[in-house]
């Protein structure tokens, strides 16, 4: 491996990265605009200027002019300053010559705040223009480029990040630079719209606040904004993303970068999954019938109601979602070895309207699929005539098949329901059980290529839901069984049945995961397989 040298600090990186990655590696900043690790060269914006004081060790002499550091690859002996006056004073040009003609639209800019410009200026520039504010060329400001994106020409510095992503990455090309010069802008193809399924991407590449998400615009600050790194649960991909909120208020959803899984990309879909989190569908506590009444009650007398009923109620069988986490799928096996031998059934079906992409978007709509068939769960669409009672788990059998399984509901002794949302299995239930959304309370899932990931919690459950994991844990111990106290207790408890890895708790397994390939199932021919996806 080469060893190079940054601003004095010696590290050995991979062949073939380029110096931009390799001061990184270092601990060494060198500011950019145009690169990108997902995205060609482009060496536009000359922020990554470096001064290259011996190319390697076969030829230890400088280099007479600054090189960018993006389109430069490392080399074994090679010595780079990043931070000399030579490099600095080229780089204070090279911002003047960005701001010439860049708005003062800072106040009202929603990109304030993680703005590229903003922060370089502040750390390499400082220094005051030398450009008459009245002589600044005037571009078109606030156009609709696509449904959710706005463009803001004046403030683009031409970087070609987003010209290049729809290139290279969608291939659908709506983005290009005209004119020349000082007139260049960035400017809708002809006949084009950005609204291609990857489209708000762009947004989140754009250094500047040239593109903007026309749903975010304006909504909040950033520095008010608190993040939470999760997994999107729009289907069972499994990207990685930050979850952005404050208080008790969702704002956004961006990807977070893991190689593994999603790169550095979501789907626009993925990103809108938070829309719903709140609202009337929402169910904010607990009922049970009493003769002909459905009476609200507490958390803790529903989980006893339904505990009670399930005990005496003979064979029960379970009914769930592929949305259940793998705590909650574990909690809910125990229960059902614990009341009968009902079978466990995943209802939800593993196909939908939208079809695979071959990138990241998956027809099966749902995020944990492949955890639930490991945990023993099997896939089918009806119960068996011999079941007394039903556990339905985050899951609308009736919305399924209104014909179907409400008459099968009607006919049962014992219906619970546990679910964070008003649903037409509701009124055939005995009890019902509100419990937090995927953005409210922790856990993983299993991806449809078997990689394990955390799921982060990032607001509170409305009115008096709680965790999935602790109402199942609450309704397993009413039965007899263990009673868990933390969602890590039942995670080590998953674990160490499936033989997951040697992570015990969420923060051993990580932000980004990891595979668990050829996992078996308990009793059960089914497996995980990274190389054959559910």
């Amino acid at each position: 491996m080469p060893r190079v040298t940054v601003n004095g600090v010696t590290v050995e990186v991979p062949e073939g990265i380029n110096v931009v990655k390799a001061a990184e590696m270092a601990g060494q900043e060198i500011p950019h605009y145009c690169y990108h690790p997902a995205l060609s060269v482009a060496g536009n914006c000359r922020m990554c200027l470096i001064d290259i004081r011996a190319m390697s060790a076969k030829q230890p002499n400088p280099l007479p002019k600054l090189q960018i550091g993006c389109n430069t690859i490392v080399a074994d002996g090679m010595v780079v300053e990043t931070n000399n006056p030579r490099v600095e004073e080229a780089r204070r040009g090279v911002l003047e010559f960005l701001l010439i003609n860049h708005p003062i639209d800072c106040p009202i800019c929603d990109q304030a705040g993680e703005c590229k410009l903003q922060e370089y200026y502040m750390d390499y520039g400082r220094q005051h223009s030398r450009f008459v504010l009245a002589e600044k060329q005037h571009k078109h400001k606030a156009t609709a480029v696509g449904p959710d994106i706005m463009l803001d020409q004046e403030r683009c510095i031409l970087c070609t990040r987003c010209v290049r992503f729809l290139e290279e990455v969608t291939g659908t090309n709506e983005l290009c630079i005209k004119e020349r010069g000082d007139h260049s802008e960035l400017s809708l193809a002809q006949g084009k719209s950005v609204d291609n399924p990857y489209a708000t991407n762009i947004v989140d590449l754009c250094p500047v606040g040239a593109l903007t998400s026309r749903e975010f615009r304006f909504q909040a600050r950033v520095w008010y904004l608190d993040s939470v790194p999760s997994i999107c649960t729009g289907c069972s991909t499994g990207c990685n993303v930050d979850v952005h909120f404050r208080r008790d208020n969702l704002y956004r959803i961006k990807p977070r970068a893991n190689a593994e899984v999603n790169g550095y990309w979501m789907c626009d879909a993925g990103r809108h999954t938070w829309r719903d989190n709140h609202g009337d569908h929402r169910l904010v506590a607990g009922y049970a019938r009493r003769g002909d009444e459905f009476v609200q009650v507490d958390s803790s007398d529903a989980v006893l109601r339904s505990a009670s009923l399930l005990q005496g109620c003979g064979k029960v069988a379970v009914v769930a979602s592929a949305s259940l986490t793998m705590e909650e799928g574990y909690l809910v096996s125990l229960i059902a070895r614990k009341i009968g031998t009902g079978p466990c059934i995943v209802l939800s079906p593993a196909t939908s309207e939208i079809a695979d992409d071959g990138t990241l978007i998956s027809t099966d709509r749902y995020p944990n699929r492949a955890g639930l068939l490991a945990l023993g769960f099997r896939e089918s669409s009806v119960l068996p005539a011999d079941v007394d009672g039903v556990l339905v788990a985050r899951c609308d059998a009736v919305g399924v098949d209104e014909v179907a399984w409400g008459t099968r509901l009607e006919g049962m002794r014992t219906t619970v329901v546990v679910d964070d949302r008003v649903s037409k299995a509701m009124a055939y239930a005995d009890t019902v059980i509100a419990i937090a959304s995927h953005f409210e309370a922790p856990g993983t899932f299993v991806s449809r290529r078997g990689r394990l990931q955390v799921l982060g919690a990032a607001v509170p459950a409305p009115g008096a839901a709680v965790a999935g994991w602790q109402a199942f844990a609450e309704l397993l111990g009413a039965l007899g069984g263990p009673r868990y106290q933390s969602v890590d207790e039942v995670f080590a408890a998953l674990s160490l049945e499936l033989s997951l890895g040697t992570a015990r708790t969420h923060a051993e397994l990580g932000a980004c995961g990891e595979t668990i390939a050829q996992r078996s199932a308990p009793e059960s021919n089914t497996t995980l397989s990274a190389a054959n996806p559910a």
